[in-house]
């Protein structure tokens, strides 16, 4: 009789509660307003930024090809959890179906793990661009460049089908309230009544092959951009070539910094106030800079931006 009622409670979670974001309901409604704000903005720089990819000639180049492809995934990624995040500030907690909630979850996963690895093949592409400029036509022919797209795409998709099928198959008996704004690994973890172990090897290897892979490519075309920016001759340019990097740099260290904290855990992870906190910055911060770092205050794209105002 005992076993009959502990497999009934196994499979009674139909739901999950989302808390969001604590603060009081003045605070929220301020926050509200902040984060719709940069989700608009974040839309519209991505918008903008694809746009002229497609539609300006000169700006059919490696370089922007892949910087177009973060743009549609970055769009993608902060629709996928900001619309939660907004609700919750709004209305308070609100309840998520089990089955919205992981595929919120598979969505994320995929879209994390392609940018992590899109990441690291733009770093590539700049190492190209400046330490093997003579065969950078070659390296990176767009042959090339549409399969390092493909491969971040989808492998991104193969992680998120791997980690989504084994957390999904674990049993949630009760309580069903996620301290967080999103359907994340680390909450849902917390709130399986069966052993994770397997699924915490799966995600931490993911994690150490994703993260901690296209991280080191990242890192290392980067160092080799800054011994290759030390040898140049002229100062100006060695200035505008280290301004340029650091502000990269400044975005990839932010990214790979909160991932890396909340992911690359063997473990769940307990203090998911801190959870939320880094979860802003890759979800709602670092998209609605990255188009700015990367693009947009590139001289290439304004002055595309003002031939498109011109003709229009």
């Amino acid at each position: 009789m005992e076993r009959s009622l502990q497999l009934g409670n196994m499979t009674r979670v139909q739901e999950f509660v989302l808390l969001g974001l604590s603060a009081g309901l003045g605070i929220r409604h301020a926050l509200f307003a902040v984060f719709l704000t940069l989700y608009l903005l974040t839309l519209l720089e991505n918008t903008l930024i694809v746009y002229l990819v497609c539609r300006r000639s000169e700006l059919r180049k490696p370089m922007y090809f892949f910087l177009g492809n973060l743009s549609c995934l970055e769009m993608c990624y902060v629709s996928v959890t900001t619309p939660s995040l907004l609700v919750g500030l709004w209305a308070g907690p609100c309840p998520v179906p089990f089955t919205a909630c992981m595929t919120q979850l598979f969505f994320f996963i995929s879209l994390i793990c392609t940018e992590c690895t899109l990441l690291a093949s733009m770093a590539y592409d700049r190492y190209v661009a400046i330490c093997c400029p003579l065969h950078y036509p070659l390296l990176m022919r767009p042959r090339v460049c549409l399969g390092l797209a493909v491969t971040s795409w989808l492998g991104g998709l193969l992680v998120s089908v791997v980690k989504t099928a084994c957390i999904a198959s674990l049993s949630y008996c009760g309580p069903n309230v996620l301290n967080h704004f999103f359907c994340d690994v680390s909450p849902l973890l917390n709130l399986s009544c069966t052993h994770v172990a397997l699924t915490e090897l799966v995600d931490f290897l993911s994690a150490i092959v994703i993260l901690w892979g296209s991280l080191l490519v990242a890192v290392a075309s980067y160092v080799a951009i800054g011994r290759a920016v030390l040898r140049m001759p002229s100062a100006a340019t060695r200035s505008k070539a280290f301004s340029t990097c650091a502000s990269h740099l400044a975005v990839v260290g932010i990214f790979y910094s909160a991932t890396l904290f909340i992911y690359a855990r063997p473990s769940r992870m307990e203090a998911m106030d801190l959870n939320k906190v880094l979860s802003v910055i890759y979800t709602v911060a670092t998209p609605v800079c990255n188009p700015v770092i990367y693009c947009l205050r590139n001289r290439e794209v304004q002055a595309a931006f003002r031939r498109t105002l011109s003709w229009s």
